[in-house]
């Protein structure tokens, strides 16, 4: 009997034919739309794409499904939890292009570049600094202007990690490549020694936030990272220090944010992700100057959509020769 995979919503053409040139011995019911993937599920052995409970209680052999996200909160209910199956995701084909974008942030942020931005839309000449200190230009030779002081070096700087996973395995390789310290913050503190980063038990976090210039949050989404960072937690951070959040929006509650920037509590925050998306247009961290906000495009990358299928293709032929599967995600925990 051949081994079927049920793909719901449909696989494009070309990835089906690639796909079925490839694996001969696969059975792949490219399912149009529910009612065909609802009746091909009682003989399928793997599943690819958007599972429901209808469909999950329909099966009678399945064996593997394969998220097409790497997120997964709003994947997984309690019946897939507790179902047999295997599940795997796509965790790390945007590691790279994620980590890319935080330094692009921690470089607007060191060398003021955002600001600078907003500046020549007005076409205004005015360094950094200058605002502060009038006498910038009779520093003499040796001293420190207020204009060298509002612009940082990140090498030296400490550079903090919320979630040490494949994303945060990244910019660790960047902020090393920057003369940047890394410390890292992880449930399961793997990789800490490969990527020479001093990574410490969740119980520590307040120790990460004291000590670092910029606390970037590259966690996901799970019942114990949601409103993981709130007042209290910002509160311990450096009034000087910079947050980035690249993981999930539910990480961070944005009012207690606002509050934090508002009050001086830390020097600012760039978000990539939000509680509630698209971000309301009335919401105060559009107008403030501290702050920068991408549209959840941190991952968007011409190449992903190649490592996507790879990551599929990958699996479909260890799932056939009975090989470990790439990405096996711990339901219990999220990820």
């Amino acid at each position: 009997m051949p081994t079927r995979l049920v793909a719901f919503p449909a696989l494009d053409a070309a990835r089906d034919e690639r796909l079925r040139g490839e694996f001969v011995d696969l059975e792949l019911l490219n399912a149009v739309d529910q009612a065909a993937a609802l009746a091909a599920m009682p003989e399928a052995d793997a599943f690819f794409g958007k599972i429901t409970p209808e469909l999950l209680a329909a099966s009678q052999r399945l064996r593997w499904v394969q998220s097409p996200t790497a997120s997964l909160e709003h994947y997984l209910f309690p019946a897939l939890v507790e179902h047999p199956s295997v599940l795997t995701n796509m965790r790390g084909i945007f590691s790279d292009v994620i980590a890319d974008h935080v330094f692009g942030y921690l470089l607007c942020f060191a060398r003021n570049l955002h600001r600078y931005v907003r500046q020549q839309q007005h076409r205004q000449w005015a360094p950094v600094g200058s605002e502060t200190a009038r006498a910038d230009f009779s520093v003499g030779p040796g001293q420190v202007s207020a204009i060298d002081t509002a612009h940082r070096d990140l090498p030296g700087a400490t550079l903090g990690i919320v979630g040490f996973g494949e994303i945060g395995r990244e910019i660790a390789c960047r902020a090393r490549a920057f003369g940047m310290r890394v410390l890292a913050v992880d449930a399961r503190r793997q990789g800490m020694l490969e990527y020479r980063v001093d990574c410490l038990p969740v119980a520590r976090l307040p120790e990460l936030l004291a000590a670092s210039d910029y606390v970037v949050i590259a966690a996901p989404h799970t019942p114990e990272t949601e409103r993981m960072f709130r007042r209290e937690q910002l509160r311990q951070m450096k009034p000087t220090a910079y947050l980035v959040n690249i993981g999930r929006g539910a990480i961070v509650v944005l009012d207690d944010l606002v509050a934090a920037i508002a009050a001086g509590e830390i020097a600012g925050a760039a978000l990539d992700v939000f509680e509630n998306e698209p971000l309301p247009a009335e919401h105060p961290l559009w107008g403030m100057e501290n702050v920068i906000l991408t549209p959840h495009i941190a991952g968007a990358s011409a190449r992903v959509a190649a490592r996507h299928f790879d990551v599929l293709r990958d699996n479909i032929g260890r799932f056939l020769s009975g090989k470990p599967l790439l990405n096996i995600v711990d339901k219990q925990a999220w990820y």
